[in-house]
């Protein structure tokens, strides 16, 4: 599998957050990554730095958003952006190294804030 850094999907996101309020979000602390030749059937995904590591090493929680670009790069502009949307939320206020679950995460919140962002919905968190 080959990794590479994701200087677009990192745009996105920020400008998704600024658009839609997502302002706990701490983007020097969140990373993005594009993998190539992933067998996974997920088209993204997140990954927090686990408390074990961020104890030893002193340092505080960081997340990884990681896109498969077989899958992600092929989408229409709109399912992207519905996506990253998705990931962003399942980071939590507290950024803290956990994840917010699916009863949190639904589809209906992202249509929300995806609409939102475009222009054509209120926000409530």
């Amino acid at each position: 599998m080959r990794y590479e850094q994701a200087p677009d999907v990192r745009r996105l996101a920020v400008k998704i957050a600024e658009k839609t309020g997502m302002d706990w979000l701490d983007f020097s602390r969140i990373h993005f990554v594009r993998t190539r030749g992933s067998k996974s059937r997920a088209v993204a995904r997140v990954r927090g730095l686990p408390k074990v590591f961020q104890k030893t090493l002193g340092i505080p929680a960081h997340y990884v958003i990681e896109v498969i670009a077989e899958r992600f790069d092929r989408l229409h502009q709109n399912e992207k952006e519905k996506i990253i949307i998705h990931e962003l939320l399942h980071i939590p206020k507290s950024m803290g190294g956990g994840y917010r679950h699916h009863d949190y995460v639904t589809a209906e919140r992202v249509e929300m804030l995806w609409k939102a962002y475009r222009g054509r919905g209120k926000i409530r968190f």
